[in-house]
């Protein structure tokens, strides 16, 4: 049987010690020349990897295209071609998170993944399911639990919003940052279009992220530098 080199193991540490430290998203996983996803010498979890940076580079093509689409506010049918084609890749992204989650059921990336890709694509009950998962098995992913809270912010349910909030506040101060960003944009929309909400309800959200947003900003001075990414 094929054992990895110690300093192929030492990097496979390395490499999800700082998926994990960062915040973001796994490095690649280094591998040997040669070899390749069909590989019966690749480990399972070394599979799992593979298929995630796969998935990575699909919805990072569809998340580029949907940026694209949205741009196109004056050639509907332009418009309409692009989100076709970003959906294509959400949809290649989803299956190799799957199959990532197959290989290795543990690899809270991949279920984070899928999380992204389910809400991007609509379909919030399935992206809460997956980052709960995310989540059962890594507390601390922090992507997860930004994510997860624009999701919740798809179905209404605000209190669990600024609970996510408040955890990233103190944990990791950019992604909170970034969910108060998508709650502002989430207000728009919904002032707008209540979803079914009503306008109280609205507008006491709005003046809740008004005072945590005061807060952040006479606060932000005392955050250390953050540690250089890996």
């Amino acid at each position: 049987m094929w054992k990895m080199s110690a300093i192929a193991a030492a990097a496979l540490t390395l490499y999800h010690a700082a998926a994990l430290a960062s915040g973001g998203s796994p490095m690649p996983v280094p591998s040997s020349p040669g070899m390749t996803s069909s590989s019966p010498r690749l480990t399972p979890e070394q599979q799992a990897a593979q298929k995630y940076n796969n998935g990575l580079k699909h919805k990072d093509k569809a998340d580029a295209l949907a940026r694209e689409a949205e741009g196109q506010t004056s050639d509907a049918k332009r418009r309409a071609k692009l989100e076709a084609s970003a959906r294509k890749e959400y949809d290649k992204a989803l299956k190799e998170f799957h199959a990532a989650t197959e290989k290795n059921p543990v690899m809270f990336q991949a279920h984070g993944g899928l999380g992204y890709v389910y809400r991007r694509t609509g379909d919030y009950a399935a992206a809460l399911k997956a980052y709960d998962r995310a989540l059962e098995l890594e507390p601390r992913y922090t992507p997860a639990i930004e994510y997860r809270a624009e999701a919740c912010l798809g179905v209404n349910r605000l209190e669990d919003a600024k609970t996510a909030y408040m955890t990233l506040f103190n944990a990791d101060r950019a992604r909170a940052d970034e969910l108060a960003a998508a709650m502002k944009g989430w207000l728009e929309k919904r002032r707008q279009d209540a979803g079914g909400l009503a306008p109280e309800a609205i507008e006491d959200f709005a003046k809740w992220l008004s005072q945590r947003q005061e807060i952040a900003g006479r606060t932000s001075a005392l955050i250390p530098p953050k540690e250089p990414r890996w």
